[in-house]
């Protein structure tokens, strides 16, 4: 495992030159970087689990590498576990402070330690080429809140996608929904975010049908 802690203090010219050196980012050599964001925790019902395992079999069997927030607790765990049995490469991103709480995981490809949270984010997003929001928490909504706004305001064209487990995101559907119709999200912007019942369904979103 190569581990990266706080690049900005690195004796290297560039943060840049620290991240290639470490990431392996040929494009030859794997098809999609998928940045993955998930609970901590397993939550109440198994099957989030079972769709979190077999998420990381498609990003194994798809050629992708997984991009994640480095903790080997929860879904967050699952995916990273299943990918790296899988034998794909495996990114995480955790800040210095939640080493201990996430259990940051020592048998990645690459563990990056940063100082904050909003760097993890930062992370997350310039390393991935699409995103994917398993069930989570706070944190979760947040992380894929960002790709959501991200898409709209046209600073991205990466794929955003919520996989939608037995209904968990219909409520934020259903808000989305409701700014539209109150005018406060145009309806084009809506379609920008894609909301998965199933791998097919995930696969079409990033045009791999």
């Amino acid at each position: 495992m190569c581990t990266i802690k706080n690049i900005d203090e690195c004796d290297i010219l560039t943060e840049e030159v620290a991240i290639l050196k470490c990431y392996d980012m040929e494009k030859e050599n794997k098809d999609m970087n998928i940045t993955v964001y998930c609970g901590s925790r397993f939550g109440e019902k198994s099957v989030f689990k079972d769709k979190a395992i077999e998420l990381g079999n498609w990003i194994v069997e798809g050629g992708h590498s997984l991009v994640y927030g480095g903790g080997n607790v929860g879904l967050m765990g699952t995916v990273a576990n299943t990918v790296l049995e899988g034998g794909a490469k495996v990114y995480g991103i955790i800040p210095e402070f939640l080493l201990d709480q996430e259990k940051g995981h020592e048998g990645l490809y690459t563990l990056e330690i940063v100082k904050s949270m909003p760097e993890r984010k930062t992370r997350m997003i310039n390393l991935g080429d699409a995103f994917i929001a398993l069930p989570g928490g706070p944190g979760t909504l947040e992380e894929i809140s960002e790709i959501i706004s991200l898409r709209r305001l046209n600073r991205t064209e990466k794929p955003c996608i919520l996989y939608n487990i037995e209904g968990f995101y219909e409520p934020l559907r259903k808000l989305l929904e409701e700014m539209v119709a109150a005018d406060f999200l145009p309806a084009e912007d809506l379609d920008k975010v894609v909301f998965a019942s199933n791998l097919d369904e995930i696969n079409a979103a990033l045009g791999k049908e």
